[in-house]
């Protein structure tokens, strides 16, 4: 995806909040950046873990930025995280790049590469489009090499820094402020703010990140594009994206079996169970089918000590 392939991602978040009190509403701001750290701290993790093995891994600082112009009520927001301007950071990795140069969860960010953002990148119409842009420039900036980036922090000195990036899967990650499903689209892996599994311990939503990203990883989107889409060839890329899990969240540090545990948790609710899905196994087949992949993975890393997924994993959805 054009953005994401630095991970230095927008919340294109337009529509307004629905009315209420003024308390309340940035109370629902705050629970949506909780979400969106959440979300993001894990893509960070399994896209930079797995990186050795994307033959199309760029370059990333681990932050995500979002442009308070582009909610509903810009001024709460600025107000409720206390902004020193639109375009700021809305969530910070780990031990990433971005951090390490002393980058703060809602800087405002200043300039690219010397490049002022409120001169170059006005407010736009439509609102999420000045976010694109910004994003498309920063990975076109990282592309090239280092990028020198300045921030401020409200009621501190503005500092700047060059920042190097490192290797990482093309994704980026989006919460949208509603919605229970999870979808990915080529590019992104969406999560809707009410999808049950931000709630499960961190292994378990991992999967389910996991299997998103790795619809993404296997290009299922641009084999829809080419051959259209049949139930079967839908029902055999879930499979692929189910019994991907387990490598991605190996080389992320988690345990591959959570795959399974995620699916056995969310499954009987949301997965179907005696009544399939035509283009989706029942969850309890799709347990199976994990479980059997993990034996796979304890395989090839008894045999050669990694969970390479570029030339171990055996994809079933190859259209006709």
């Amino acid at each position: 995806m054009r953005l994401g392939a630095a991970l230095v991602l927008a919340l294109a978040l337009v529509g307004a909040a629905p009315a209420r009190a003024q308390a309340d509403e940035l109370t629902e701001i705050e629970a949506l950046q909780a979400r969106d750290i959440q979300l993001f701290r894990i893509g960070w993790k399994l896209v930079t873990a797995n990186a050795p093995y994307c033959a199309d891994a760029r370059p990333a600082i681990g932050a995500l930025f979002h442009d308070a112009a582009a909610y509903g009520k810009p001024d709460r927001v600025r107000a409720e995280l206390d902004l020193a301007g639109d375009i700021a950071v809305q969530a910070l990795a780990p031990e990433s790049p971005a951090v390490a140069a002393g980058l703060t969860r809602n800087a405002g960010l200043l300039h690219l590469n010397g490049a002022l953002l409120a001169e170059t990148y006005p407010p736009s119409d439509p609102r999420w489009e000045r976010m694109v842009d910004i994003n498309a420039s920063l990975d076109e900036a990282l592309a090239q090499g280092p990028i020198r980036i300045g921030w401020v922090a409200k009621g501190e000195l503005p500092r700047e820094a060059t920042v190097t990036g490192v290797p990482a899967c093309p994704s980026r990650f989006e919460v949208l402020d509603g919605g229970k499903r999870a979808v990915a689209d080529g590019s992104r892996v969406i999560f809707g703010r009410g999808f049950a599994g931000f709630s499960y311990p961190e292994d378990q939503f991992a999967a389910a990140v996991a299997h998103e990203l790795a619809h993404n990883l296997l290009g299922h989107r641009k084999m829809f594009d080419r051959v259209g889409r049949s139930q079967g060839l839908v029902r055999l890329t879930e499979r692929d994206a189910d019994r991907m899990m387990p490598w991605l969240l190996y080389n992320a540090g988690y345990d591959p079996r959570a795959a399974a545990r995620f699916m056995a948790r969310w499954g009987p609710k949301y997965g179907g169970g005696l009544l399939r899905d035509r283009s989706h196994d029942g969850w309890d087949e799709r347990v199976e089918f994990i479980e059997a992949e993990i034996a796979t993975l304890e395989a090839a890393l008894a045999e050669d000590g990694e969970a390479d997924w570029s030339r171990r994993f055996v994809r079933m959805a190859i259209p006709d």
